[in-house]
C-alpha cells in the first residue's frame, strides 16, 4: 500500500515527466486580492494569468496547494467531523495550462495517471462532462465528451449541468465547463444493486469526486455576462486526501496515514480511544484532526487569531476544536498546541514553514485554548442563569448572545438545553445571526464595476524605484462605490506609484490629463496589478498623461522603510534569533514592526535595541538594492518572510553585509544617515507570542521630539522653572499622597456617621430589615463601602443606597445571603430590571451585591420605592 507520500510524488514525478515545472504551494493567507481571504483553490495564485494581467513564466505547472475553505462561496466548516470527506484545509494536487494544452491533453493523462500509475479499477471510475446551458448561451462540451468516449464505457460518463460542471472561481472572474472523476468505493454487492452512475454528484459518501478538470474559457464579468478569455487554459484539482482515501482502501479520509498520527496522538493525550463511529467523542476525534492542520499552517504562514476578518475565521476554527475536546472528550485544559510538533514532524519535507516556527506557533495556539476555555467556562455560568431565568426554553437572542459573546455554537446550546429538557428557539437565533449578517455585510459593501479597457491584456508597469514622474497612458479603469462614496480605480501603463504592499502605504501624487489635475489618494495591488484610487475621473481620458509621486512622502516612508530593516536586525541581535517579522505598517508619520517575541522587551533591552540602530546611522552605511536569483539570495543569508510569495527573481537590500540581509520591494535611502536619528516610542503586546513595537526616524524623529520638548517646557512652567525639575515633582507627588491619605481619612470619618444615620432608618417588611436611602458621597466607591459596614451591623437584611454624584445617578443594592436564600432575591436582577430602567443606565453584580450607574438622577426617589415595592410583594414569615 502507497503512504500519502508516495501517493503525493508519485503525482508530481508524473507531471514533471510530461513536461510541468513543480512549483511550491503559495501561502494560504492570500494578500493583495480583495475578493479572497484564503486561498481556497490551486488556482488562486494563477488567478492574473487566466485574466491575462500577467504572463506566465512557464506553460505547464504542477503542485500541491494548500487550501482553505470556510469563508464565503466555499464554506464546509459544519460538515467537518460529521463526515469524512469534508476539510478545512486540504491539499489539491493540480496540473496546469497557461495557453497551451487543453481538453484531449488533460484529460488522456488524468486518466493514465489514475489507472496505470495509480492503478484505481476502471469500472469504479465515472466521468461527467457538461451538457450545456442555453440561458446562458454554453454549447455542450462536445471535445471532452468525444475525448472520454475513447476510453470509458458510455455508461460510465454523465452529464452534468451547470451546478455540477461549470466551475466558477466566484460571483466574477475567470470560469469554464468542467469534467469531473468520480470514484465507486462501495462493496461489490452494492454496486451490482445500484449503478454507481446514478449516486454520482449526490453526496453519497463512498462515490465521491477525486478530480476535477477546469477549462478556463471565459471571464465573468459583474453584469452577469461572459466574455471569452484572450486563451484557453487548464485548471486541475484533485483533492490530495479524497486520493489517498482511495488508493488505501479506507472507508474514511481519517483512517488514512495523513490523519491517523494525529488521532493516535490525540487518544494518548486525552486517554479516550477513536472508535470510527458517528458518536459525539469520534466526531471530537476528527475535527481535532482536521482543525489543527488549518490553525497550524495559518498562523505559520502569518495569519495571527483575532476578532476580525481572516484572523477572526482561524479563531473560530481554534474554538471549534477546543469546544469539541472539552465537551465531547472531557479534556478540559489545552489540547492543541500539543498536536504542532505532530504535525510539524509530518510535514517537514512538504511545506517545512511549521517545523521552521514550531515554537512560535505553539505559544499563540496555546495562548488562544487557554483564552477560550477561560470563557468557555463563563458561558456555561451563563447558560445555567438562562436556564434558571427560562423555564419555558431558550430564545434565540439568548442563544445568539452564547454565540456571540462566549462563542457557542448553535449545536453546544441546543446539546445542553436538551440535556436539561429544554427546547431552543432556532428560528430566532438565525435572525439574529442574519441581522449581524445584514449589519456587517452593509458596512463593509463594495461595489465594483468593471472595467473598462482602451487595450486589451496590457499589464501595468512599475518604474518607481528610479523614477517619480513619467508619461504614460492610462490603459483601464472602474468605478467603485463604498458606504455611499464613489472613487475611481485608474491602471496606468507605466507608473512610478508604489502600490501598497509589504506593509508600506501607497503613493499618494497627481496625474496630469492636458492640464487636468486628478488627485491620487493611495495606490493599491490587486494580485499584480496596480491601481490608483482617485476621487474623480478625468475629463478627458485618452492621451498622454503625466503622473508625479508626492516625493517629499514617499522620501519619509523610505526613511521608516529602512529603518524598520535596521530594527529588524537590531532585534535578533539583541532578543536572539527566534525573532521573526509578524507585520509591518510603514508611512510616513511612523513605523510599526510586528515580531515574535514570548516577554515584554525590558527597558534595558529598548535602550541597546535603539543604540545599535542609531550606531547604523551614524556609520552611514550605503543602503544596497540588487535583484537575483530567489536561490541565490536566500544562499547568501537573505532573511524571507513567512507567509510571503516571492517570484523567482527578487531584490535584496542590504545595509552592512554582516548586519541586514532582507528581500523586499519596498522603497529605500540610498544611505542610512537619511534617517538622522531613530527613536523607539512604543513597545506592547499585540497577540500571543507577538510583541509591537513602533518607532520614528528622520523628520518624524524631529516632530516628535519638538512635541517632547514643548511637554516638558509646559511641566517646568507649571512648577514655575525650577532649577530642578526632578525634585519639584517628587515633592509634588509626595504631598499629594499625603493629602489624599487625609482626604481619604476624612471621608471614612464622614461614611461612619452616613452609616449610624442610616441604621437609625432601618425598618421591617416582611421580616427583612429594609434600609433605602439616597446620601451624600463624592463617588460610587462609597456607597460599596457603605453596604459592607451596614453587613457587619445587620441580619436578614436589604440594603439600597442612591446618591447624586456631579448630576449622575449611582445605586447599590446589598442583600444578605439568608434573604437570598430563603426569598430567590438577587441584587444583579433587581439592578437590571428595577433600576436600570428607571435612571437609564446599567449595571450588574452578584446576588448579594449589585451597583449601577446611569444618566437620570431625578429618579434615584422612584428607585428607592421600586426597591421597596419588591419586599412589600413578598410573602410574610409564618408566625
Amino acid at each position: 500500500m502507497l503512504t500519502s507520500a508516495e501517493i503525493r510524488k508519485a503525482f508530481l514525478d508524473f507531471f514533471a515527466s510530461k513536461g510541468h515545472t513543480i512549483v511550491p504551494s503559495a501561502p494560504i493567507v492570500v494578500k493583495n486580492d480583495p475578493t479572497l481571504m484564503f486561498t481556497n483553490a490551486g488556482m488562486n495564485q494563477f488567478k492574473d494569468y487566466f485574466l491575462g494581467n500577467k504572463k506566465a513564466p512557464f506553460t505547464r505547472v504542477a503542485d500541491t496547494q494548500k487550501c482553505l475553505r470556510v469563508s464565503g462561496k466555499h464554506n464546509d466548516l459544519e460538515e467537518v467531523g460529521v463526515d469524512t470527506y469534508h476539510h478545512t484545509m486540504f491539499e489539491m494536487l493540480g496540473n496546469w495550462s497557461f495557453g497551451d494544452y487543453f481538453k484531449k491533453e488533460a484529460i488522456e493523462w488524468s486518466w493514465e495517471l489514475l489507472t496505470d500509475i495509480y492503478k484505481i479499477p476502471k469500472d469504479r471510475l465515472y466521468v461527467t462532462v457538461f451538457e450545456g446551458d442555453p440561458a446562458e448561451n454554453l454549447p455542450p462540451s462536445t471535445i471532452a465528451l468525444a475525448k472520454w468516449k475513447e476510453l470509458v464505457a458510455e455508461d460510465h460518463i454523465v452529464y452534468g449541468n451547470k451546478k455540477d460542471n461549470f466551475w466558477e472561481m466566484g460571483d466574477t472572474g475567470p470560469c469554464g465547463p468542467c469534467s469531473e472523476v468520480h470514484v465507486d468505493c462501495r462493496p461489490d454487492a452494492e454496486r451490482a444493486l445500484v449503478p454507481g452512475r446514478e449516486l454520482v454528484n449526490k453526496d453519497h459518501p463512498q462515490v465521491i469526486e477525486i478530480w476535477n478538470n477546469v477549462f478556463i474559457q471565459y471571464n465573468r464579468k459583474k453584469d452577469g455576462s461572459l466574455e471569452p478569455l484572450p486563451s484557453t487554459h487548464v485548471d486541475t484539482g484533485m483533492g490530495f486526501e479524497r486520493l489517498v482515501r482511495v488508493l488505501q482502501g479506507k472507508p474514511s479520509n481519517y483512517d488514512t496515514d495523513v490523519f491517523t498520527g494525529t488521532i493516535a496522538a490525540t487518544e494518548k493525550i486525552t486517554g479516550k480511544t477513536y472508535g470510527f463511529s458517528d458518536n459525539r467523542a469520534d466526531i471530537a476525534f476528527r475535527v481535532i484532526a482536521d482543525h489543527i492542520r488549518a490553525i497550524g499552517f495559518t498562523i505559520a504562514d502569518g495569519q495571527l487569531p483575532s476578532n476580525t476578518g481572516a484572523g477572526y475565521v482561524i479563531r473560530r476554527i481554534l474554538r471549534r476544536a477546543v469546544r469539541y475536546y472539552y465537551s465531547y472528550l472531557d479534556y478540559k485544559q489545552p489540547l492543541l498546541f500539543q498536536l504542532i510538533p505532530v504535525l510539524a514532524k509530518q510535514f517537514e519535507t512538504v511545506f517545512p514553514e511549521l517545523a521552521q516556527q514550531q515554537d512560535f506557533v505553539c505559544k499563540v495556539v496555546k495562548e488562544e485554548e487557554d483564552a477560550f476555555l477561560r470563557t468557555l467556562e463563563k458561558g456555561l455560568k451563563k447558560m445555567d442563569d438562562i436556564i434558571a431565568g427560562s423555564p419555558s426554553g431558550i430564545n434565540g437572542a439568548a442563544a445568539f448572545e452564547l454565540y456571540d459573546t462566549y462563542g457557542f455554537p448553535l449545536d453546544l446550546t441546543m446539546l445542553i438545553a436538551r440535556e436539561n429538557k429544554l427546547e431552543v428557539d432556532e428560528e430566532g437565533f438565525k435572525k439574529e445571526m442574519q441581522e449581524q449578517k445584514d449589519r456587517s455585510r452593509a458596512a463593509t459593501a463594495v461595489d465594483t464595476e468593471d472595467w473598462v479597457s482602451f487595450q486589451d491584456n496590457q499589464s501595468s508597469v512599475f518604474v518607481g524605484y528610479d523614477q517619480l514622474e513619467v508619461e504614460t497612458k492610462l490603459i483601464r479603469y472602474r468605478k467603485v462605490t463604498a458606504k455611499g462614496k464613489e472613487a475611481y480605480q485608474l491602471v496606468l501603463a507605466t507608473t512610478p506609484f508604489y502600490a501598497e504592499s509589504g506593509g508600506q502605504v501607497g503613493d499618494t501624487g497627481i496625474l496630469s490629463f492636458e492640464g487636468e489635475e486628478i488627485r491620487i489618494v493611495d495606490t493599491k495591488k490587486e494580485n499584480d496589478l496596480i491601481i490608483h484610487v482617485a476621487e474623480k475621473l478625468p475629463v478627458n481620458i485618452s492621451g498622454i498623461v503625466r503622473a508625479r509621486v508626492d516625493q517629499v512622502r514617499r522620501q519619509h516612508i523610505a526613511v521608516h522603510h529602512s529603518a524598520t530593516h535596521l530594527l529588524h536586525a537590531a532585534l535578533r541581535a539583541v532578543l536572539g534569533a527566534h525573532v521573526a517579522q509578524k507585520g509591518s505598517l510603514v508611512n510616513a508619520e511612523q513605523l510599526r514592526f510586528d515580531f515574535s517575541h514570548f516577554a515584554k522587551v525590558g527597558e534595558d533591552e529598548l535602550l541597546r535595541i535603539e543604540a545599535l540602530v542609531n550606531d547604523k546611522i551614524r556609520q552611514n552605511w550605503p543602503v544596497l538594492i540588487r535583484e537575483m536569483a530567489k536561490e541565490e539570495a536566500v544562499a547568501m543569508g537573505a532573511m524571507a518572510l513567512f507567509g510571503e510569495k516571492y517570484a523567482d527573481l527578487v531584490r535584496v537590500v542590504t545595509i552592512d553585509p554582516a548586519y541586514s540581509i532582507e528581500l523586499c520591494g519596498g522603497t529605500h535611502v540610498k544611505a542610512t544617515g537619511e534617517l538622522g536619528y531613530f527613536k523607539i516610542v512604543g513597545e506592547s503586546a499585540v497577540a500571543a507570542g507577538v510583541r509591537r513595537m513602533e518607532a520614528v526616524a528622520g523628520v518624524a524623529f524631529s516632530a516628535w521630539l519638538t512635541e517632547q520638548v514643548n511637554q516638558l517646557d509646559a511641566v517646568k512652567q507649571a512648577f514655575r522653572n525650577p532649577k530642578e525639575l526632578g525634585k519639584s515633582i517628587d515633592a509634588a507627588l509626595a504631598e499629594n499622597l499625603q493629602l489624599k491619605k487625609q482626604l481619604e481619612s476624612l471621608e471614612n470619618r464622614a461614611l461612619v456617621g452616613i452609616r449610624n444615620e442610616l441604621l437609625a432608618k432601618d425598618e421591617i417588611i416582611n421580616g427583612i430589615t429594609f434600609i433605602g436611602d439616597i446620601v451624600e458621597v463624592g463617588n460610587a466607591d462609597a456607597l460599596k463601602k457603605l453596604c459592607f459596614d451596614l453587613k457587619n451591623n445587620l441580619n436578614d437584611y436589604l440594603v439600597v443606597l442612591a446618591a447624586n454624584i456631579g448630576g449622575k445617578p449611582s445605586v447599590a443594592i446589598s442583600i444578605a445571603d439568608t434573604v437570598v436564600a430563603a426569598h430567590g432575591l438577587d441584587a444583579g436582577k433587581l439592578i437590571k430590571e428595577k433600576v436600570a430602567p428607571l435612571i437609564k443606565g446599567g449595571g450588574g453584580g452578584q446576588k448579594n451585591l449589585a451597583t449601577a450607574g446611569g444618566q437620570e438622577a431625578g429618579n434615584l426617589p422612584a428607585v428607592i420605592e421600586a426597591i421597596r415595592a419588591v419586599l412589600n410583594g413578598l410573602v410574610p414569615p409564618v408566625g
